[in-house]
């Protein structure tokens, strides 16, 4: 199944007009009540840009127009077949692709070592502190999904990020407290 690999926005946006027909505003509207700009960077400007494109591609078509009072008219877009090939072949690799990008952060990991011991705890300890504050966030966005009645099916990622974020920071809490104590020496012997 090969495809052209689409953007987050693009996949969001192709996720939206398989469930109904909608114009691009809409679809920012959703995105947002479902809090899901957690996951994709999305702004209406870059949204209708990326709807654009799908159009170009073939992924969506108009599907009409419409107007709401005063308002300009709107175009109202569909998913087409080739869209929804599209859309699962991106999902099939996207879940299914256990890569490693090459983050930064375990590079950084690897070569702590050239860095005093009291650095790198400090760093750690303020990547720690922004671990903390993101994990709270998502605790926010469970309870703002909650309260919405928001279908779970669109939040699943702030569960996998919220044990992702926990687990990452015990792991660099315990690190922490193994160069404190001394019970692991990151520096390089001379």
């Amino acid at each position: 199944m090969t495809s052209p690999s689409l953007t987050p926005l693009s996949l969001a946006a192709l996720g939206l007009l398989r469930e109904k027909p909608m114009h691009a505003y809409e679809m920012y509207q959703t995105l947002m009540f479902r809090g899901e700009d957690r996951t994709v960077k999305v702004r209406p400007g870059t949204l209708y840009h990326a709807v654009s494109r799908l159009e170009e591609q073939g992924f969506v078509e108009e599907d009409g127009v419409e107007r709401d009072g005063k308002r300009p008219e709107r175009t109202v877009y569909r998913i087409t077949t080739a869209g929804e090939n599209a859309l699962a072949a991106n999902l099939i690799v996207l879940l299914g692709d256990a890569s490693n990008a090459y983050p930064p952060f375990p590079l950084a990991l690897a070569e702590c070592h050239n860095l005093p011991s009291e650095v790198v705890v400090d760093r750690l300890e303020a990547r720690i502190a922004g671990l903390s504050e993101r994990l709270a966030e998502y605790g926010s966005a469970e309870a703002r999904a909650v309260e919405r009645q928001v279908p779970r099916q669109f939040w699943l990622d702030v569960k996998y990020q919220h044990h992702l974020l926990a687990a990452e920071i015990d792991w660099l809490t315990g690190l922490v407290a193994e160069i404190r104590s001394g019970d692991l020496d990151i520096s390089v012997p001379s």
